[in-house]
């Protein structure tokens, strides 16, 4: 396992919250996840520069490093050569005289493009919006974010500010941010992708620094219940085809299917300077409301936000990559936690398929957070009549798991199966499927939510894109969240979980007719810290 850079001493434990993780131990705080990213300490928020090189992972994200709530953003830093263990390094990006170090993307310049590169190697560049606090409380909103530009020649380990910032000036919007830059091999040009207000620009460049705006999407399609954020354009293949579409993520806050934040996408073609909807995937939105049906979503949970993909993952691997904040703007400053405030989503890989709804992105884990499994109990088939007690196995923990079943359904019976997570002190949580509305949903309402009137006062529903009657749910459990992908990762709903104790049971509950379960699996996952 890599070493850790860990901040800061041991907390005091917090009071009321039982936890199964070993005191004492690194990352042992209530609520601390055992296998998704989160900072060693203070606040992280959005996902940014994911890229890959010299056999590293880079992840960097939005940080406060003197507070556990929003505050000066700075892009904290971490690598990893598996996707699953990262170790944390120094701070990438401070802020300086144009402003605060917000979201953007991160390339390698092969070719340099730029002239940044040294020695025959090419450089890694970053692009990121700059956020002038100043101005913006000199009400002076049309000037104060503008994009910036940074590279680096040393794997990464520290970067130099371009001295021709800002690249691109403000052209008079208050939300003009969030940069994601590709290359684009068709045009030999880079292109970049930025939220605009309630669209996306898109700007083209012959070298990273010189950047000519080329065209506009999305001002009258999917949703607009909040500020689009967080863009994401790139290539990808239809399952079983040899035909290739580009896709489009878009984060939008709020207005997201089950209230506050959440990611919408669009799949379509791109001809190096304009993105147009594909008719397979027109079909399935709207033109642009504020309903949040009429947008496309990457995931239905209430806790997956501003998430992209990699850049630079080799045509040898072949997967285009995702992480997104495992959070929601509604409550994100207020989660119980003390030390540290976010955690990530695991890794996934996005897929593109043709179904009856039309072209849809699948999402799955990844498949290298099978290294952390260590024993794995098995279920035969079997009916569930009303409960059936799961054991959990050695050396494992209900809160900190893996589960995989497949069970049968009828849409004309009205079957109920959920997987309920309980602690000793009687709070429970369900993830589930209802057959007749043929919707999985996630039950959070019996969990502590004192922190927030916002975080559990419904059920979260996704509807279910297969219809054939096999019903797969592929569960992961981390102390403070749940991560479905159901259908073969067709359907994804993420939410994070407070309980005031950790959870130490787990059973599956039927609440309609009895149900044939085909197979289930939990295994234990050990923590990488």
């Amino acid at each position: 396992m890599i070493g850790f850079i860990l901040a800061g001493c041991q907390p005091p434990r917090q009071a009321g919250v039982v936890s199964t993780v070993k005191p004492g131990a690194p990352y042992s705080e209530p609520h601390r996840p055992q296998y998704h990213f989160t900072p060693p300490a203070k606040w992280m928020n959005d996902p940014n520069g994911m890229v890959f090189y010299d056999g590293e992972y880079h992840l960097f994200y939005q940080h406060h490093p003197e507070g556990t709530t929003w505050g000066p953003m700075h892009w904290g830093h971490a690598v990893s050569t598996d996707l699953v263990r990262w170790q944390h390094l120094p701070i990438a990006l401070y802020p300086d005289t144009h402003g605060l170090i917000f979201s953007g993307s991160a390339v390698v310049d092969w070719k340099n493009t730029s002239g940044f590169g040294v020695g025959g190697k090419p450089p890694l560049v970053a692009m990121f919006t700059y956020h002038d606090m100043a101005m913006e409380k000199a009400g002076k909103s049309d000037l104060f974010q503008t994009q910036g530009l940074a590279w680096s020649n040393d794997r990464g380990r520290t970067w130099t500010k371009f001295a021709g910032n800002p690249v691109i000036p403000n052209p008079g919007l208050r939300d003009f941010r969030d940069t994601k830059v590709i290359w684009h091999e068709a045009s030999q040009q880079w292109v970049m992708v930025l939220a605009a207000g309630d669209r996306v620009r898109l700007f083209t460049s012959p070298n990273l620094k010189a950047w000519t705006q080329v065209s506009e999407f999305g001002s009258d399609v999917a949703a607009h219940g909040g500020v689009w954020e967080c863009p994401d354009l790139f290539p990808i293949r239809i399952e079983g085809t040899s035909e290739t579409r580009w896709v489009l993520l878009l984060s939008i806050n709020p207005g997201g299917p089950n209230g506050g934040s959440a990611t919408q996408y669009f799949v379509g073609n791109f001809n190096g300077t304009t993105f147009t909807l594909d008719p397979e995937f027109a079909k399935g939105i709207g033109t642009a409301g504020k309903e949040p049906e009429r947008g496309v979503w990457l995931d239905h949970g209430r806790d997956n936000y501003a998430g992209v993909t990699w850049s630079d993952v080799p045509a040898s691997d072949g997967r285009r990559l995702f992480i997104g904040w495992m959070s929601n703007w509604d409550y994100a400053q207020v989660v119980p936690t003390e030390v540290w405030r976010s955690a990530l989503t695991v890794p996934r890989a996005l897929s593109l398929h043709r179904t009856p709804a039309g072209l849809r992105i699948f999402s799955t884990p990844v498949q290298e957070l099978r290294l952390l499994r260590g024993e794995t109990v098995s279920l035969t088939a079997q009916r569930v009549t009303r409960v059936l007690p799961l054991r959990i196995p050695k050396g494992g923990s209900a809160a900190v798991s893996e589960l995989d079943l497949e069970f049968f359904t009828s849409n004309a019976a009205a079957s109920n199966l959920a997987l309920e997570l309980s602690n000793a002190a009687g709070e429970t949580y369900r993830i589930g499927f209802e057959a007749r509305s043929r919707r999985f949903y996630s039950d959070r309402t019996a969990l502590p939510k004192a922190f927030s009137d916002k975080f559990a006062s419904t059920v979260h529903y996704a509807p279910r894109i297969a219809t054939d009657s096999v019903v797969r749910m592929h569960i992961y459990i981390d102390r403070a969240s749940i991560e479905l992908f159901a259908d073969g990762g067709a359907t994804t709903l993420t939410d994070i979980v407070f309980p005031s104790q950790d959870f130490t049971r787990m059973r599956l509950v039927n609440t309609g007719p009895a149900t044939r379960l085909r197979y289930a699996t939990i295994s234990a996952l050990r923590s990488i810290w």
